[in-house]
């Protein structure tokens, strides 16, 4: 059965058809994988229009390096770069969402016409979810923790439950929750390829069905793992992404939007049109 997320300016996301691809927009000097390339308002629209164009549902726009050992920015600076991108990201015509764990740039910016809140601290301030109910916003939870049990499955799915009750308890719509297991935060290479062969076993939580999306593109266990550089691991990110969706995912996080939803896809013709 698929789930629709209806969204401000009548835009909406649907899951449990095709898998849907997140096109990142890094609009950052620091970015990992870019290194500052898109840090321009015309190259961030150029470059957003063509993974558009390639089969991305959704841009993920960031303006502060969440990469681990990454410089923090203020929040003034953060919004002053979005500033100068979110207009024009505007007019393309898909969801915006809005990379930031930062609760004052979420609002500003659901504000201004983003449509979901991807927050790669997990909902740690609080104040987050209170931003995602005003808004009625779908909100994109990551797990950002080291494993403290020894079973990092074990160990996301006590974060879930422990997120679903903190939303709740603020009378927020959990149904609107989407969950990252958070690759390459806070967890050893080791524990990422394990979450990536055991992802099936968090698109359940409790019986209930999750929505799940997950980030694996040119992450650093694919170098550690194949010994390969940033600008080396788009097919493995492929490959990857097409396990995933063999898995039960539904969303997935991508820099290179052309040769990933092409994959995707060829997979969901396989596996979801059978």
């Amino acid at each position: 059965m698929n789930k629709i997320f209806r969204l401000r300016g009548k835009r909406r996301l649907e899951f449990g058809g095709k898998t849907l691809v997140m096109g990142i927009l890094n609009f950052t000097p620091d970015s990992f994988s870019d290194g500052g390339k898109y840090f321009n308002r015309d190259a961030a629209m150029v470059h957003a229009a063509q993974m558009i164009e390639y089969g991305a549902d959704v841009i993920d726009l960031g303006a502060e390096s969440t990469r681990p050992g990454a410089t923090p920015i203020s929040v003034d600076e953060e919004l002053a770069r979005l500033k100068k991108v979110l207009p024009s990201i505007r007019k393309l015509g898909v969801p915006i969402s809005i990379d930031t764990y930062k609760p004052e740039v979420a609002e500003k910016v659901l504000m201004r016409g983003a449509n979901i809140i991807n927050d790669v601290h997990g909902l740690e301030d609080s104040r987050m979810i209170d931003v995602a109910k005003k808004f009625n916003a779908p909100v994109i939870v990551m797990h950002n923790e080291k494993c403290s049990d020894g079973n990092i499955i074990d160990d996301i799915k006590k974060f879930f439950r422990r997120t679903l009750a903190n939303c709740a308890a603020k009378k927020f719509n959990t149904a609107r929750i989407i969950f990252d297991p958070g690759i390459g935060f806070g967890k050893t290479t080791a524990e990422d390829l394990e979450i990536v062969r055991r992802l099936d076993e968090l698109k359940t939580l409790d019986g209930q069905e999750i929505t799940l999306m997950i980030g694996l593109s040119r992450k650093s266990f694919i170098g550690k793992t194949l010994g390969l550089r940033i600008d080396e691991r788009d097919e493995a990110t492929g490959a990857l992404c097409v396990h995933a969706i063999s898995k039960g995912v539904d969303l997935v996080r991508v820099h290179n939007a052309k040769m990933i939803s092409r994959m995707c896809l060829t997979t969901d013709k396989l596996i979801k049109e059978a």
